[in-house]
This record gives structure tokens, C-alpha cells and sequence, in this order.
């Protein structure tokens, strides 16, 4: 049996079976409850609407009115950090490790002397700011976004330490 005589035999066999399955899809979506053919088409055009009406000269349109819809401002939350907590986010780059003529936190001899004149006045020198002849403090040693109650609670700490 040559190649064509085998292809002519086995030809009407494979399209009796594409016309079966035809005949099968056919039967199961005519019994599956789907879209009308309106409901399809109204789907259709909704998807591929335009975004936006293009109006010629002369139209006029009335154009809904904007909404803008506010919303209300969160009330801050006021932290306090501890003494600990301010020297360590901004006193101690200068008194960690004496620059400009800080008092290094811990070291009982220099310290001693500024512990003499009294908290009150180690506390005002730290908030307002101090020029002496040894060094320079700046006005809350330049975070000027940290309260005077934190400032002073980082001196009570700075004292504490160096006693």
C-alpha cells in the first residue's frame, strides 16, 4: 500500500472526527446557561467604550463638578524621650567624645567643676547656650526640635553619669 493510497484510507475517518467534536462543543454550549446574545453585546460595548466625549465647537456640555474629598488632619503624636534617649540621639556627638571643648560624659574631673556651679545653671547654659573659654554650646546643642524638659532630663543624665 503506497503513502497516498494510506492517507485517502484514514482521511475521512479524521474528518468525521473534527465534525463530532464540533457537533459535541456545539450541543454543551447550547445547554450552558451563558449570555444572551444582547447581554454579550451590551458587555462588549461597555468594555470598549471611550474614556472621555470629544464635544465640537459650538456644543456645550455641562461638566460635572469636581469632588474633592478632604480628609481630616491625623492629630500628632507628642513623644518624650528620656534623658538617655536625647543624649544619645544628639548630645552625644559632642560630649561622646569632646568636641569643641565638651565635657566628655563621664570623665569625674571635668565634670566635677561644672557639677559645683549647680544643675540649674548646667541646664540653662544647655537650653540657651553657652560660650566659655574652654568651648562653645550651642542653643540645645543644635537640635532646636528637642523640648527644654528633654534637654534638661539629658543634662540630669549627663550628671548622673559623671559623678
Amino acid at each position: 500500500m503506497s503513502r497516498d493510497q494510506k492517507f485517502f484510507n484514514m482521511h475521512p475517518s479524521v474528518i468525521v472526527a473534527i465534525v463530532l467534536i464540533a457537533l459535541v462543543i456545539l450541543a454543551f454550549s447550547m445547554k450552558m446557561p451563558g449570555l444572551t446574545q444582547g447581554a454579550y453585546t451590551s458587555d462588549a460595548t461597555e468594555r470598549i467604550r471611550p474614556v472621555g466625549q470629544v464635544y465640537r465647537s459650538g456644543e456645550e456640555q455641562e461638566a460635572a463638578a469636581p469632588t474633592v474629598e478632604t480628609v481630616p488632619e491625623p492629630e500628632p503624636v507628642a513623644t518624650v524621650m528620656s534623658g538617655t534617649q536625647v543624649y544619645n540621639t544628639a548630645c552625644i556627638a559632642c560630649h561622646g567624645a569632646g568636641v569643641g571643648g565638651a565635657p566628655i560624659t563621664g570623665d569625674t574631673a571635668v565634670w566635677s567643676e561644672r557639677i559645683t556651679q549647680g544643675a540649674a545653671t548646667l541646664k540653662e547654659h544647655a537650653v540657651q547656650g553657652y560660650i566659655g573659654s574652654v568651648g562653645y554650646m550651642p542653643p540645645k546643642g543644635g537640635r532646636l526640635d528637642i523640648s527644654d524638659a528633654e534637654i534638661e532630663a539629658a543634662v540630669d543624665y549627663m550628671i548622673s553619669e559623671s559623678e
